[in-house]
């Protein structure tokens, strides 16, 4: 007779695979590093079910490093380098704000306790940093930067914006698309770029906008990339912005291990589970998932460039 226990092991127990895409896509937005098990078993399992290429995303200095040379030793993986937005407040200002904890859903990855403050000059070298690795040919994008109000009290404000500001003349000037974070701060991402200047290829990385952000987004050209949360009842607001997105603006990720699409909610996101949302958005725009998908994985290309 089963035990309470192993209805709760069920429950913890990784998602099964979905049916295989028949048109292969990518997924646009992961941290393989914050995944259980090896690369090669993500991306064997990814594979199978037609997620043939992955986006690994940095966030700090250490990460964007793996995420280099993770991309250098799989041609399955692109890399992304920066600093997210909650990075740059603890680097100036040790922790405002009470950031040492997970940033949660979209939040990309977690530090325990706080840090020693290290002001301008220790964000500009970590700025350097980046800018550094950048160039690298299997950096495919600058991210994710951008701005997060959730947690981030007026105090790290200041050091946020100046680091989203560096990150996009880093972007423009090695040609590499810019990959956002946008936390509850649309208005001010929004204004920075259009001060700024947004690189030729601007990404929205877990998109969080309603459809009336999705048109301005679409008439200034943003790609717009969309999770598992598109999935969840309470997000209706994201499933009008993916129907009124232009089609060739599109494009899907996990954020995993973040973000799981329904009915996995609240288990760990991996990249294998992208053909859920394919669905889930094909559903919402009215067009058969092959049709997607093939928008998806030209677009995802287009994005980064390879």
């Amino acid at each position: 007779m089963p035990s309470n226990d192993s209805g709760r092991q069920d429950k913890n127990a990784a998602p099964p695979l979905p049916e295989p895409l028949r048109v292969p896509v990518a997924d646009s937005h992961t941290h393989l590093d914050m995944q259980s098990g090896t690369v090669e078993e993500a991306l064997a399992k990814a594979a199978s079910v037609g997620v043939t290429t992955v986006v690994q995303v940095g966030c700090d200095l250490k990460g964007s490093r793996w995420a280099a040379e993770t991309a250098a030793a799989h041609d399955a993986v692109h890399a992304t380098v920066a600093l997210h937005p909650n990075e740059a407040p603890r680097i100036v200002h040790g922790d405002p704000g009470g950031t040492s904890q997970p940033p949660g859903a979209g939040g990309g990855w977690s530090r325990q306790g706080a840090r020693e403050a290290g002001g301008r000059a220790a964000l500009d070298e970590a700025l350097a940093e980046i800018d550094r690795l950048a160039a690298l040919p299997q950096v495919k994008g600058v991210g994710e930067t951008g701005l997060d109000y959730f947690r981030t009290g007026p105090e790290g404000k200041e050091s946020q914006e100046l680091s989203f500001r560096a990150h996009i003349e880093i972007a423009k000037r090695h040609g590499k698309a810019l990959v956002i974070h946008d936390r509850e701060a649309h208005a001010d991402v929004l204004r920075v770029l259009k001060e700024e200047g947004a690189p030729e290829r601007t990404v929205f990385h877990c998109y969080s906008g309603d459809a009336e952000m999705a048109e301005i987004c679409a008439s200034a050209g943003y790609f717009m990339s969309f999770a598992g949360n598109v999935t969840f009842k309470n997000a209706q607001n994201l499933r009008d912005a993916v129907a009124v997105a232009p089609l060739e603006l599109l494009l899907v990720e996990t954020d995993a291990p973040f973000l799981t699409p329904a009915p996995y909610r609240g288990r760990s996101n991996a990249p294998y589970l992208v053909p859920v949302t394919v669905r889930a958005m094909a559903g919402v725009r009215g067009i058969d998932e092959d049709t997607l998908a093939t928008a998806l994985g030209a677009n995802t290309a287009r994005a980064f460039g390879y």
